[in-house]
Order: C-alpha cells, then structure tokens, then sequence
C-alpha cells in the first residue's frame, strides 16, 4: 500500500500576479476555483491537478522560472497550439510526436516551462 495517494497542487510562484491569472484564466481558459484571502494567490483547475498561481514576493518565494515543464492534457495538440497562437502564445520548435504521444512546447509570461500534451498510445 502506497503512502502517497496522489499529487493535489503545484505552486507557480510570478512576479506579475495579475498578468499571470489573466495568462491561466483567459488565455489557456482555466476555471479559478479558489482567491485567496488578503495575498495573492489563486488556483487554478486542470481536472487532476490544481495550479496554485502565487505571488513570490508576497509568499516569501524565490522566484526562477521552472523549467521542469507542466504538461497540460488536450485533447489535440495541433488544435489546442492554434488556439493559443491566435492569442499570441508562442511555440518552441515542432510539435514533436513520441511515438506515444504528442508534445508541443511554450512558456507562460514569467518563463515557466509548459506542455501541450495528448497521449494516443495505450498505457
């Protein structure tokens, strides 16, 4: 029996907190389900991972851009990446097909490493 049963948050720690919420709510269409109080701080739902979008200078948070990429599931990467482009994200490089499942890569307005993500193959 594993003590871990699953992963519930990762922290996305800006500096730009209002551009960041705009980035994850409007631009990639995110649903906000929690402000908090008094500090900046939202979360953001992606169906099996919440997106704690913080404030690093409010937190006490060094801020680096991660580049250990999240990888948002779609349901078609070449769609999903149009979408994003015609909301001026930019892409780096192709998309790039695995053999088990597409990737396309881009970064949020503060750096952050992300993944346009749908695996095709079977598990």
């Amino acid at each position: 029996m594993s003590l871990v049963t699953g992963v519930d948050f990762t922290v996305v720690p800006v500096t730009d907190f209002d551009r960041a919420v705009e980035f994850y709510g409007d631009t990639l269409g995110l649903p906000l389900s929690t402000r908090y109080g008094q500090m900046n701080g939202v979360e953001f739902e992606t169906g099996n991972l919440t997106l704690a979008v913080l404030d690093a200078g409010q937190f006490g948070i060094d801020f680096t851009p991660a580049k250990n990429a999240i990888a948002l599931r779609v349901d078609d990467v070449a769609a999903a990446r149009e979408q994003l482009e015609a909301k001026g994200v930019e892409f780096h490089g192709d998309i790039i097909d695995s053999g088990v499942c597409h990737q396309a890569y881009f970064s949020d307005p503060e750096g952050h490493a992300l993944i346009l993500h749908h695996r095709y193959a079977p598990r």
